[in-house]
């Protein structure tokens, strides 16, 4: 992706607990500079009183947002206004909506329709909809960093969310076959963007893997091969290609 994307995050503080915070942020600028970050909830409520200890540090506005019916979600209807407004502002060239509610959906289809990239973040439980309606969607659960240290010095590794199933074996397999030039070699960083294209939650941290390289050096179902790059000595190149 562009590294000078700029990038409005947009955080549903009734849906999101604020342990996230610092590495949901780290994980943003990966994607570009966060350049607009607001954060809708009612602040009068006593469950976002974590959320108010964090937010001067990390620079986010907190937007109130009353509750005036029961049963409707306020902080949503508030929070897709203001992307709407943020879009035409023409200030930004991509979001980041941070929600695990399905409710983001239609919001996400948009904002990509008028041309802006969509990153979206929410929990394991977040419904199959708005994860397929952005560019990428990362799960907070492989962002939080585990502080403990094992007495050897080890750490414990981290519980995967997901296993490698004979489906996921596929879709690698399937998007390998996809980017293969005439010999079978595709260049990996071409597969992995056909993967998101594919399925926009698909992350190799997922699977207990910090890239999508050893991943594929993990599975006997793939070789690999470095190629040096063109007119420099220093990068090397990962190709993968299906075994027959």
């Amino acid at each position: 992706m562009i590294k000078d994307t700029k990038i409005a995050v947009l955080i549903d503080g009734d849906n999101i607990p604020s342990k996230y915070i610092s590495e949901m942020m780290e994980e943003i600028t990966k994607y570009g500079t966060p350049t607009i970050k607001r954060i809708y909830g009612d602040w009068t409520k006593p469950h976002l009183s974590k959320w108010k200890n964090v937010l001067l540090e990390n620079a986010i506005t907190p937007i109130q947002q009353y509750g005036y019916t029961t049963g409707k979600n306020a902080t949503d209807s508030a929070m897709i206004i203001d992307a709407m407004d943020v879009l035409y502002s023409e200030k930004v060239n991509g979001f980041a909506l941070i929600s695990s509610d399905s409710d983001f959906t239609k919001l996400a289809t948009r904002l990509r329709e008028a041309g802006m990239v969509v990153y979206g973040m929410g929990e394991k439980k977040t419904p199959d909809p708005f994860i397929v309606a952005c560019d990428k969607f990362i799960y907070l659960e492989i962002l939080k960093k585990d502080s403990s240290k094992a007495s050897d010095g080890s750490k414990q590794k981290k519980k995967n969310l997901y296993n490698i199933t004979p489906k996921v074996i596929q879709l690698l397999k399937n998007s390998v076959d996809d980017a293969a030039d005439d010999d079978g070699w595709a260049f990996l960083g071409d597969v992995g963007s056909l993967i998101l294209k594919k399925q926009p939650n698909f992350d190799s941290r997922n699977f207990g893997f910090a890239k999508l390289t050893p991943l594929f050096k993990s599975l006997p179902q793939f070789e690999m091969e470095e190629r040096d790059q063109a007119n420099s000595g220093r990068f090397k190149l990962i190709y993968v290609k299906n075994k027959d």
